[in-house]
């Protein structure tokens, strides 16, 4: 085969090749014989693709106006003039069954409920602190308060003082503009009266503040504390006779120069939650029987543990200084030869709960103190001490009514 043959096989159909086969195609229809063309012979332009025009760029395509407004109809349909977009597949809504009915009557479509209040955990008193638990909503206390007398607005106002918002930030309580809407939804109190006002003005060293009825404390002098007291530990700051006390474990604190004391007692045996303040109000609060602050304590004793005791420790125990009881008994966890139980009482008479299980045979093995209030131990480790986050201090205040 020539070479003009191999060039016009299929194999070739592009290029140089391809252009001189169809020039022959066109010159055998008028009569002529097959020819090879040169590269500047007639091709695809000649036979209806331009010839020798000049080449004219495309004009742009003009964009065409949306109205905003009417960009799209109601019946799901991509605005007009929208390139590529697809109808919608989802159902309009005049086409649901019982769609024009009004909401609430028979044959009307349920309405789907909201997942949380928008900017709820943003909102939230100290929702964005590190440290400490969160503690979720406040609790009232139990001890009732008289009713207090409507306090006018105007007489709040400090007027040299520091605007409300402003002080709720710097106590760390959320930014100023969500401080600003929580005075606006009417979830803040100053001395005991709900505001409203974004303009107020208050003194900090006075003002008694409560957000959602938790106590912001504007006292930056005052320490609150937890400490995970170990058995064999004395409950004091110093003992006369060496043994190992509270202030053995503060030295390596950094509020090692406050005058600190401890809020109630655990013996020396028994180990668990012992709060470390210089709040007296509050340490007189917690420790007065009037509050009945609840403690919740782990027990271990010998087992098994008959269903009746359980019910006898609930209902009421004589003791030598008269009847005592728990507000609440729950068996944890039961071994050959050892039971967990969880008890809850408010009494705070010495050595209570040990007193108690010996009223009933069953003598305490081990004792832990894990809760007081509304303050746990958590994971917190034996013989650490940490600082109670605000937002724990604020439920801490509030258990006691501050």
């Amino acid at each position: 085969m020539t070479q003009a043959g191999r060039q016009g096989s299929p194999r070739n159909g592009s290029g140089r090749g391809g252009n001189e086969r169809n020039n022959s195609q066109q010159r055998s229809t008028q009569g002529g014989g097959f020819s090879g063309g040169s590269r500047g012979g007639t091709g695809k332009r000649a036979a209806g693709f331009g010839g020798d025009r000049p080449h004219r760029a495309p004009k742009p395509r003009e964009e065409r106006f949306i109205d905003p407004d009417l960009a799209g109809d109601q019946q799901g349909r991509a605005p007009e003039g929208a390139r590529g977009a697809k109808p919608s597949s989802r159902k309009p809504a005049a086409r649901k069954p019982g769609a024009k009915k009004a909401p609430g009557t028979p044959g009307a479509p349920k309405q789907k409920p909201r997942t949380g209040a928008p900017g709820a955990a943003a909102s939230r008193a100290f929702g964005s602190e590190r440290f400490g638990q969160n503690l979720g909503p406040i609790r009232k206390p139990s001890r009732k308060k008289g009713p207090r007398g409507e306090v006018p607005q105007s007489e709040l106002h400090d007027a040299d003082g520091v605007r409300l918002q402003k002080v709720m930030a710097s106590a760390g309580v959320a930014s100023r503009r969500v401080c600003e809407e929580m005075i606006a939804e009417g979830r803040v109190e100053v001395d005991g009266q709900v505001v409203t006002e974004l303009g107020m003005r208050v003194d900090p060293k006075t003002a008694v503040i409560h957000v959602d009825g938790l106590r912001i404390q504007l006292d930056e002098n005052l320490v609150y504390m937890v400490f995970n007291k170990p058995k064999g530990v004395v409950s004091t700051m110093e003992d006369p006779e060496g043994r190992p006390c509270i202030s053995d474990f503060l030295k390596s604190n950094k509020n090692t120069g406050e005058r600190l004391f401890h809020v109630g007692r655990l013996d020396v045996a028994t180990e668990g939650l012992l709060l470390l303040t210089n709040d007296g109000e509050l340490a007189n609060r917690l420790t007065h029987p009037s509050y009945e602050v609840p403690k919740t304590y782990l027990v271990q004793v010998r087992g098994p543990f008959p269903q009746g005791v359980g019910a006898q420790l609930k209902s009421g125990v004589e003791l030598e200084d008269g009847f005592a009881n728990v507000d609440s008994f729950r068996l944890v966890d039961s071994t050959p030869g050892h039971v967990l139980i969880e008890v809850v009482l408010h009494s705070g008479k010495n050595r209570i709960v040990r007193r108690l299980f010996d009223a009933v045979g069953f003598p305490v093995q081990r004792l832990v103190r894990v809760k007081v209030g509304p303050i746990g131990l958590g994971d917190q480790r034996q013989g650490s001490i940490r600082n109670l986050g605000k937002q724990e201090v604020g439920h801490l205040l509030a258990s006691v009514g501050l």
